[in-house]
């Protein structure tokens, strides 16, 4: 997979999203905030990983994948 990566929503810690270099954004039609980085996932969950989060589960939903971490 290519970026741009979802990180997070509205509710994301702030200090974890500005580490990822993480843009606020809503886009058009959504009712809710979304944080996204133009990093592959690849990029992003190495960072995570340097913050103590690993991978527990991953899954694809249609052309999205999504991955389920864990932080120790």
């Amino acid at each position: 997979e290519v970026g741009p990566t979802m990180v997070g929503d509205e509710h994301s810690d702030p200090s974890l999203m500005s580490f990822l270099g993480a843009t606020k954004r809503n886009m058009l039609g959504n009712h809710f905030w979304e944080y996204y980085v133009n990093d592959a996932p690849r990029i992003v969950l190495n960072k995570l990983e340097s913050r103590g989060y690993r991978v527990v589960s991953m899954t694809g939903v249609g052309q999205t994948l999504v991955w389920c971490l864990h932080k120790e």
